[in-house]
């Protein structure tokens, strides 16, 4: 019997200086995908197709079938203004799920005791999984006077990411386009007391002054009379992965908000010490 005639395989492209080479896998699709997954998570910005295979050493046909897969999963977000490529929410929901296991709360639970105890406030260690804020960790202050009795936040609850202080702390870091694509209806930006953003690019502006900054804010967001600052926790790669916050009394103000501020940063810096990471740019 006859056999078609096959076209020989693509030869690979050449790797990109001072790229990792390919890892050999009894499946080679998977560990391009891997491949391509962590390339885009060390990357600060959208990359386009032809830039992957060529840094990855890949063809380009198998860079744009394994691009199509993961796009179709929420893996991988395609920018067709940019005609390139970003991490998409499925690839940050799996970074945050592993982050609400065991180890990150056992080293953030001296943290955030340490730091309530200090300002005489409720703290909170929460992750952005999807669009909402989830809490993992919860630290009454051990005497003075907090807000608990109108807080409602305990330990998993979900709130809007974009209404909490840690939540807008980890929004802040974020790729625009990973915000655009947790966010893609302006239904989806939700209010708890009128107050908040309403539109997208209302968001973006709020992030992109907390980014510069280095801490969030909300006042009467989440509840009325009440007001948290937020500051973010990054891993190894600059990426943020969990934020440290605290909530008190809008009109009652045992410390000044830069006090509170400074205590914040400095201990968020230590979380992100004891998780091996790194500040952006640091």
């Amino acid at each position: 019997m006859l056999v078609p005639d096959r076209p020989a395989p693509e030869a690979p492209l050449p790797p990109h200086p001072g790229s990792p080479a390919p890892t050999s896998s009894t499946s080679p699709a998977v560990g391009r995908a891997l491949d391509i997954l962590l390339h885009l998570a060390g990357r600060t910005g959208p990359v386009r197709a032809a830039t992957l295979a060529r840094e990855l050493g890949m063809p380009r046909s198998s860079a744009y079938h394994i691009l199509t897969v993961l796009a179709e999963r929420g893996f991988v977000t395609y920018l067709p203004g940019e005609r390139a490529y970003g991490l998409g929410v499925a690839a940050f929901e799996i970074g945050s799920a592993y982050l609400r296991h065991e180890p990150l709360e056992r080293l953030a639970q001296p943290v955030v005791r340490r730091l309530a105890g200090r300002l005489g406030q409720t703290v909170h260690l929460g992750v952005v999984y999807g669009a909402e804020t989830v809490y993992l960790l919860k630290e009454r202050p051990p005497r003075g006077r907090a807000a608990d009795t109108a807080l409602v936040t305990d330990i998993g609850v979900r709130l809007p990411a974009h209404l909490t202080a840690s939540g807008r702390a980890i929004l802040a870091h974020l790729p625009e386009a990973q915000v655009r694509a947790l966010y893609p209806r302006p239904g989806d930006l939700i209010t708890r007391t009128g107050r908040g953003p309403r539109s997208l690019a209302e968001l973006l502006g709020l992030l992109a002054a907390d980014r510069r900054r280095g801490w969030s804010e909300e006042t009467e967001l989440v509840s009325e009379g009440l007001r948290s600052l937020g500051a973010a926790v990054f891993d190894h790669h600059g990426h943020p992965v969990a934020a440290l916050s605290t909530t008190w009394r809008r009109h009652y103000a045992p410390h000044g908000t830069d006090g509170v501020r400074d205590a914040l940063a400095r201990a968020a810096a230590r979380l992100t010490s004891a998780v091996s990471g790194r500040a952006p740019g640091g």
